[in-house]
């Protein structure tokens, strides 16, 4: 919270002076507003910038209708008596600015300062974009949304009056809808932000529910953080115009904050999230200072790349799913290697899979996202089910046309083939057996053996469904088998001499 005290020592810096000051030092200043003689709307506020008024009589009149605490009045000369009275009585501050300080650079400083104080219900207050976006709406008059580079919605003010539906649909979606992108896109919109720091009138589009916008670009340095959106139905004034370009800088030092805090937190939170996954005694420590409850836990494992390129979609995914305050989200997530690891909370998978459909929502619609869930752990079982992620996002190479995220509840018996295979690919499998040399026969003989025998297996020894799996006659199979037997012993009376062939079988051949 900002005081007027803190307020008049700050733009002492800037050549302003105290004239008057019937209130006390301490009155909390919460609000700026901004005078516009085009505009007739009621204003409130508690500091007041008088811009354009022609005395410091009127404006401290201005001041006192606005019920402000403070008005700043550019000038050289200090209030006369009839002006000094009238604040006195009004119960406003005057505080006198030289000429030569712009009013541009005059409300940025207002601007951030009050703003950097001022916290919401939320208990929010430096990085708070919702109160910035609110505080500007009341300078603007409008309503205003701040997004970042990829059109997603990272603020937006309570102001909701007339809003059109392009603005609803952007707050409900949490981002610009593509046909409105794709407009702004084909309009030069996107390109001028790249470009320009002006401000720019994007004209009305009745087709779209776009009643009309002024934007402005978000920097730092030269740097694109995003940008600021004021619903419109024709360009700002000037001094609006002003104030907008004013309030991009002090929307930038907010995204630099805000990034910096983030990327600290998320540091520590990825710290913390790989001591679980590899396995900690203090676990039940390291949730708590998480902020996660005890219970059972999910372990995701997620991939993303855009065509051969994997790094930008994977920080993409990161960014997304460590987006937010730690009570706005389940789960608690790093970054390792090429994989983003998140721990979330519940044992219900389709829980899981929402959180991923969530993530993936949010992500452009070119980025490729694939996932594996491990099954439920408590907290000293989350390496395990970190593995089980792992392995079930492997299982996308084997399924290249599951798209969804594959669970090892429902995908634990392709898991334990592909462990198998695993270890069959590092010399662990016997070399030499009855499936070996039925396989030598056919590629000899242009026999049908190893089939046949997978079949027959399969079928659990039923002649006429393995018959009916080759189309050919249970006669056939009979036949078959006992030229096998002429080739290899198969014992197939023997129930574990089964099991093994069966699962050479898995193993040595991925498909039937």
């Amino acid at each position: 919270m900002v005081t007027l005290d803190r307020l008049v020592n700050v733009l002492g810096g800037y050549g302003a002076r105290l004239c008057c000051c019937p209130v006390s030092r301490e009155v909390a200043l919460r609000d700026v507003v901004m005078y516009d003689a085009a505009d007739p709307r009621e204003l409130r506020g508690d500091v007041f910038l008088a811009v354009g008024t022609d005395s410091i009589a009127t404006a401290v009149d201005l001041a006192v209708a606005a019920r402000a605490s403070v008005v700043l009045v550019r000038g050289s000369q200090p209030p006369d008596q009839e002006a000094t009275e009238r604040a006195e009585t009004g119960g406003v501050a005057v505080l006198l600015v030289e000429p030569d300080v712009s009013w541009g650079q005059l409300a940025g400083v207002v601007y951030g300062l009050v703003l950097e104080g001022r916290e919401t219900e939320s208990g929010r207050g430096p990085t708070d974009l919702f109160a910035l976006a609110d505080s500007l709406a009341d300078a603007l008059g409008s309503a205003v949304t701040i997004e970042d580079r990829l059109s997603r919605v990272l603020a937006y003010s309570s102001r909701q009056h007339q809003a059109d539906r392009a603005r609803l649909e952007t707050i409900l979606g949490r981002r610009v809808p593509e046909p409105v992108r794709e407009l702004f896109e084909h309009r030069g919109v996107f390109g001028h932000l790249a470009e320009s720091d002006e401000p720019l009138f994007v004209e009305a589009d009745p087709e779209h529910g776009l009643t009309g916008r002024m934007v402005v670009a978000v920097r730092a340095g030269r740097e694109a953080l995003g940008s600021i959106w004021v619903e419109c139905d024709q360009p700002l004034s000037d001094v609006r115009r002003a104030v907008l370009r004013d309030s991009s800088r002090t929307v930038g030092l907010h995204l630099l904050r805000s990034r910096a805090s983030a990327d600290l937190e998320r540091q520590v939170e990825s710290d913390l999230v790989i001591r679980l996954l590899e396995g900690t005694p203090d676990a039940a420590a390291v949730l708590s200072r998480l902020g996660l409850p005890p219970g059972r836990f999910r372990v995701i494992a997620l991939q993303a790349h855009i065509g051969d390129e994997r790094h930008a979609a994977l920080l993409l995914a990161f960014e997304r799913a460590t987006t937010g305050f730690g009570w706005s989200r389940p789960g608690r997530s790093t970054l390792f290697s090429n994989t983003v690891y998140t721990v979330l909370p519940g044992d219900d998978v389709s829980a899981a899979r929402a959180w991923v459909g969530s993530i993936r929502e949010a992500l452009p619609r070119q980025v490729t996202m694939l996932a594996g869930v491990g099954s439920g752990a408590v907290s000293a079982e989350l390496p395990a089910s970190r593995r089980e992620a792992d392995e079930c996002l492997a299982l996308h190479d084997v399924r290249p046309t599951t798209k969804s995220a594959i669970a090892y509840d429902e995908a634990w018996d392709d898991i334990l083939v592909q462990r198998l295979r695993a270890a069959a690919a590092s010399g662990r499998a016997p070399a030499r057996g009855p499936i070996t040399e039925l396989r030598r026969h056919d590629s000899a003989n242009a026999t049908s053996y190893v089939a046949t025998l997978r079949a027959w297996l399969e079928a659990q020894g039923d002649l006429s469904e393995a018959a009916e799996r080759l189309d050919v006659h249970p006669n056939t199979i009979r036949y078959r088998l006992r030229k096998m037997a002429e080739v290899t012993e198969l014992r197939l009376d023997q129930p574990a001499k089964r099991l093994a062939m069966i699962i050479e079988l898995a193993v040595s051949d991925p498909t039937p």
